[in-house]
């Protein structure tokens, strides 16, 4: 295959995977499917996690895995209200013992992470814990993790490579490492606002007051100390975000105050 026809299985492959959308409706580059986003992250996770395991780093203190579990239960329930196909996914919330990295981060299909780091030096309340959580689930209800990987094969791997492709084991290991990068890809502006609106509203729903979004926010760009912290590299913060959070949860009071039991999701 010649060069010119290459470019031009990649132009169609590219106006194809256009027509792709995010559940509020976003236009996303989508090579990868949501399914295979899942069952590539679901191999990356687990090698990401080893590390911490083999040196005895992985959900070693009982009482922030129990409080973070709390949380994340709640905050699970709504989103498979939101998403009701996404009860059937393996839903996993880890922490990693790193007190020096101020970060959380989620794949496809639910699986996160919470580093100790954030806890000890951002200190925050249930509510401003409940915002960073939820605001990861809502990375993989609105299928972040399929974009950020869509990106990283083209840009990273090469999307020729991925396009003319005739051996379904260099896809496979193609998007192995992209679901890899794709947590260390810093997030689109426009995708931090759809975790933003999204994750927000999953909070107020669960019982988590919305105004501790922007005081959550103010405490990240407040942290000092040598180096910015590890979740604004991959969470870019405007400068103007408290605020908008803060305009945001004012429309979102009424979902906290609604009355009745807040359920939980049993993810483990």
């Amino acid at each position: 295959m010649n060069v010119c026809n290459r470019l031009t299985i990649i132009l169609i492959l590219l106006t194809l995977v256009a027509c792709a959308t995010s559940p509020t409706g976003r236009k996303q580059l989508m090579i990868v499917s949501e399914e295979m986003a899942i069952n590539s992250s679901k191999t990356a996770y687990t090698e990401m996690l080893k590390p911490y395991q083999d040196e005895g780093k992985l959900d070693n203190d009982p009482l922030l895995k129990a409080r973070v579990a709390r949380i994340t239960g709640r905050l699970i329930a709504q989103a498979v209200k939101l998403r009701p196909e996404t009860e059937k996914w393996a839903w996993s919330m880890k922490v990693l013992d790193d007190p020096e990295t101020v970060n959380a981060w989620a794949m496809a299909g639910g699986k996160m992470a919470l580093y100790t780091g954030l806890v000890e030096k951002i200190k925050p309340t249930d509510d401003e814990l409940a915002q960073v959580l939820a605001h990861e689930i809502s990375h993989a209800l609105a299928k972040h993790t399929a974009e950020k990987m869509s990106v990283a094969m083209a840009s990273q791997i090469g999307i020729a490579a991925v396009a003319v492709s005739t051996d379904n084991r260099a896809v496979v290991a193609g998007s192995l490492l992209a679901a890899k990068l794709a947590i260390d890809l810093p997030n689109s502006r426009t995708a931090e606002e759809e975790a933003d609106r999204i994750g927000i509203e999953l909070a107020a729903k669960a019982g988590y007051d919305p105004r501790a979004a922007a005081t959550l926010w103010k405490k990240m760009g407040e942290l000092s100390g040598g180096r910015t912290p590890e979740f604004l590299s991959t969470h870019p913060s405007p400068a103007n975000r408290a605020e908008t959070l803060g305009r945001l949860a004012d429309k979102m009071m009424p979902y906290f105050n609604a009355p009745g039991e807040r359920p939980s999701f049993d993810y483990q």
